[in-house]
């Protein structure tokens, strides 16, 4: 907790060719759909020291956004998939500056896939892990808002089991997935262990 209170906010850029100039510094991206909790997660896991801004209204993020932590690696926000309240141009443009960060970018260390665990994934949850395992990018997929089942809806458990039965179903071999909850702190050690991990390798 000590190391993560260092965190500044270092950039925000709308283009990957944009983004810092690479230094070498190892970098993990978080991804997911529009109000995934990306923003929740990040200040949960760097306990309050990145100063995301965290919105109830989907597609906020809408650049890439460089935070510095303890002058050693970074963690990058990027812009949310599916739903924003953004035209299709905009979303699009999102969506393919990420993808050309996640190819061209040498120092990347590895991805955290947000996938929202209180409704059933989505088509965009299921692709962008597709394209992660296709590309061979190191990633894990975090489910968020564990805390909570919706009534009426299938519970956290089963949309979970539904996600890694549809990627069983193309892959012989899953990436990690960790449980987290920015509200009861679930999952916060086990995340910082596989930032740990890619870092360290």
């Amino acid at each position: 907790e000590k190391k993560m209170a260092k965190v500044a906010f270092e950039s925000s850029s709308e283009d990957a060719s944009d983004a810092p100039a690479s230094d070498g510094l190892p970098e993990i991206a978080l991804i997911g759909r529009s109000n995934v909790g990306k923003s929740s997660l990040l200040n949960s896991i760097t306990f309050g020291a990145g100063a995301a801004a965290v919105s109830a209204k989907p597609g906020t993020t809408v650049s890439m956004n460089h935070y510095l932590v303890d002058k050693k690696w970074r963690l990058v926000d990027l812009p949310g998939y599916g739903y924003a309240k953004a035209d299709a141009e905009a979303i699009e443009r999102w969506d393919a500056f990420t993808k050309d960060y996640f190819v061209r970018r040498e120092n990347l260390a590895g991805v955290l896939l947000l996938v929202d665990a209180s409704v059933p994934p989505t088509e965009n949850d299921e692709r962008y892990a597709n394209w992660l395992i296709e590309h061979e990018t190191p990633f894990t997929i975090v489910f968020t808002k564990c805390d909570r089942d919706k009534p009426g809806m299938p519970s956290v458990d089963e949309n979970k089991a539904a996600l890694r039965r549809k990627l069983d179903e193309k892959w012989h071999r899953l990436p990690s997935m960790i449980s987290t909850s920015s509200v009861t702190a679930e999952g916060r050690d086990e995340v910082l262990k596989f930032v740990s991990s890619l870092i360290v390798y």
